[in-house]
């Protein structure tokens, strides 16, 4: 499941309570505890992600709360920061997503969704240094420059935006939101031309 921050024409848009994470697993039904006690933990692991992968969330959500903390894989805690995000709880998957972060470091996509989490809260300093962190550990990652650029349009460095846009389409140039931003940053520096080349490039994507 992709986190993906797009623009409009002007601009696209921690876990403060641990303990409220810490006590999901209580909201597990009874029946589902019990069913689940004779399951090894890998096994439930790739229940729920199947479950996840066929949107039966409910289900997924309370496999992935009954493996114990210290069993839960970085993708365990992914799809939990998923579910929650996706609930409009930002704060308990922030905690998630860090869980992940902290069990591998690498894990690019734990601190790609941390990144789009900070972008959506006006927290763009936080999302460009999780960005960052993307594109180190995947330098082929288009939406994480594109998302990158986004952010620093939220602090008013346009330049370095239009820098990532363009790395964003180097790698990836069917995307219509890619050509527009990098319309709207050429437009913002006040280059008429490179703003209209892109938005040609934008309008035929998306066949107007």
């Amino acid at each position: 499941m992709k986190r993906i921050v797009f623009l409009s024409i002007i601009l696209c848009l921690g876990i403060n309570n641990i303990s409220a994470a810490a006590s999901l697993k209580e909201m597990l039904p009874r029946s589902t505890k019990a069913a689940l006690e004779t399951k090894s933990e890998s096994t439930i692991s790739r229940e729920a992600t199947v479950f996840y992968a066929e949107n039966n969330i409910q289900n997924a959500f309370d496999l992935l709360l009954s493996i114990p903390e210290e069993e839960r894989t970085p993708q365990n805690y992914l799809l939990l920061g998923n579910i929650l995000h996706d609930q409009g709880k930002n704060n308990e998957a922030i905690f998630m997503y860090n869980k992940a972060v902290l069990a591998d470091e690498k894990f690019y996509r734990a601190h790609y969704n941390l990144g789009t989490i900070y972008l959506e809260d006006e927290r763009p300093n936080l999302a460009i240094e999780q960005f960052k962190k993307v594109v180190k550990l995947k330098p082929d990652y288009a939406y994480a420059y594109y998302n990158l650029g986004c952010a620093y349009i939220k602090i008013g460095d346009i330049k370095k935006a239009r820098t990532e846009f363009l790395r964003a389409i180097d790698i990836k140039n069917t995307v219509p939101e890619f050509h527009y931003n990098l319309a709207y940053v050429y437009k913002k520096l006040k280059n008429e031309k490179n703003a209209n080349l892109y938005l040609d490039y934008y309008n035929k994507l998306t066949g107007q």
